[in-house]
């Protein structure tokens, strides 16, 4: 980030200095062709760098990838290897199941608002009210109500007559809220096969008096093969994809 500031800063100085001898203000609105306007190179990098420095909290806050994480975290305290898969695997996955997942929605995205802005057919304003639109549906089908009310309630709203009313202020907090919920659940419902597994390990060992003998170890090589036996990765991945509701 440190590299990237002063990238844009070397950028923005040296836009700045070319602008003051050529008598052209830096941060400007820029006349086009088509008779539309847009800003000033300078001003987009600015933009730029500061989307930036945003993406990873839009990433957590806008997408699938919260769900798939911690599912995916849940399964590997229930498999009792807390290192195993590794952290850089296991958010590599949920990066590229989120890109799988959230593919039809960045294609619309892309077609509506990106794709214009880049050929000069579309303000940025416009642009950027038609990137937000398909992001709203994704979030809006994952969302529960009891917490948009919940939100709407603390923020001081006292209702909503459609869905396009709901600020992003409210919907964000209640779409990670929900995530949350949805992804406990799936948790849950991931951790009791191996729970049973070692409930029956311990009692097996308790009533043949090896006290010493930790159950988990015996009964991590059980939890693997039938991880493994069933294709639980396949099974858990094609049931977080299919949880999710692609309006």
């Amino acid at each position: 980030m440190r590299i990237l500031a002063g990238i844009a800063f070397l950028l923005l100085t040296g836009d700045a200095v070319f602008a003051q001898d050529a008598g052209i203000p830096a941060l400007s609105l820029v006349q086009q062709e088509n008779g539309g306007q847009t800003w000033s190179v300078s001003l987009q990098i600015l933009l730029l760098m500061t989307a930036l420095t945003l993406l990873p909290s839009l990433v957590l806050a806008t997408t699938s990838f919260t769900r798939i994480i911690i599912v995916l975290a849940i399964l590997r305290q229930a498999l009792g290897m807390p290192q195993t898969p590794p952290n850089n695997v296991l958010v590599g996955l949920a990066l590229f199941l989120s890109l799988f997942i959230m593919s039809p929605v960045l294609t619309k995205v892309y077609d509506d608002a990106v794709n214009p802005y880049m050929e000069g057919t579309m303000e940025i304003d416009e642009a950027a009210m038609n990137a937000q639109q398909p992001m709203r549906e994704f979030m809006l089908g994952q969302t529960r109500e009891p917490d948009i009310a919940m939100f709407s309630g603390l923020a001081g709203y006292e209702g909503f007559e459609t869905a396009d009313d709901i600020p992003l202020t409210v919907l964000m907090p209640s779409f990670l809220t929900s995530e949350l919920k949805t992804a406990f659940q799936i948790g849950f419902l991931t951790f009791i096969p191996f729970l049973i597994i070692d409930l029956v390990v311990s009692s097996v060992l308790m009533s043949m008096g090896m006290m010493m003998l930790s159950p988990m170890l015996i009964s991590l090589p059980f939890k693997i093969m039938l991880f493994v036996l069933v294709d639980g990765w396949t099974l858990l991945v094609g049931t977080l994809a299919s949880s999710f509701t692609i309006l």
